[in-house]
């Protein structure tokens, strides 16, 4: 796993922004990536992965009539240690409604919506990696199409999560699609790291980025820091600017 720090102070250095590989990644649609009717299963380490992962494909889907799953593993609630203005008590509450305001704004079916809550512990879902596969399995069936974060972005519930729901995938028949998140903010020269030949671009129209953009900046507790204590933002302008990007990435 590399150890990933977003600073903007790096901007015009990372892959997303500068590795030539990204020019000739293959299309690909959402008809090939799922068969008709199959269900899709999001799962999302933390509130606000399901938008930085896939908020694009999820509107596609949902604009074509494919049952959708969300799958959100943790609460959100230790992103901001030490800090009194967003404590764990209040994070609690108000990442999940950050979360069903950015999914509102994505457009998605909120009625119909199957909407999992995990409530696993933030920072620490390798050490239950066992207990998270067996959660994941639960809730899968043959058929379905699981998307979630990449075993190798870069950050350790990323990674626990990608490889948890590679075996829970496996246990239940389903197919696993894996989406980098935080591997595209490495330097560039770290580009040879990533699995180009598995790579595949859904194309997004304008009108799709831009909800999702939208649907980014609903996590207000992710927005802005807290630099007397050395809190970060944790959605730093460098994502934010990527996140209008007219394409997301998976590798199958």
């Amino acid at each position: 796993m590399k150890s990933v720090s977003i600073s903007d102070s790096n901007f015009a250095e990372q892959i997303w922004n500068s590795a030539p590989q990204l020019a000739n990644i293959p299309v690909i649609g959402t008809q090939s990536l799922l068969p008709p009717g199959a269900r899709a299963v999001v799962i999302a380490p933390h509130p606000g992965d399901e938008v930085l992962t896939c908020g694009g494909l999820l509107q596609l889907l949902a604009a074509t009539g494919h049952p959708l799953q969300l799958i959100s593993v943790t609460d959100g609630s230790a992103s901001h240690q030490g800090s009194q203005q967003w404590s764990e008590k209040r994070l609690s509450v108000f990442r999940s409604q950050e979360s069903v305001e950015a999914l509102r704004r994505l457009g998605l079916p909120m009625h119909s919506l199957k909407w999992i809550r995990g409530g696993f512990t933030d920072n620490s879902l390798a050490e239950h990696e066992q207990a998270l596969t067996q959660f994941i399995a639960r809730y899968l069936r043959p058929g379905d199409v699981v998307f979630s974060t990449w075993c190798d972005d870069g950050t350790s519930d990323h990674d626990a999560v990608g490889r948890a729901s590679a075996n829970a995938a496996t246990i239940a028949g389903a197919v696993f699609t894996e989406i980098p998140v935080w591997a595209w903010h490495w330097p560039n020269r770290d580009s040879a790291l990533i699995p180009w030949h598995r790579a595949r671009k859904v194309r997004l129209d304008t009108w799709t980025v831009a909800r999702k953009s939208h649907a980014t900046h609903a996590y207000a507790s992710q927005l802005d820091g807290e630099p007397a204590i050395g809190v970060a933002p944790r959605l730093p302008r460098v994502l934010l600017e990527r996140m209008r990007l007219p394409y997301e990435i998976v590798f199958v």
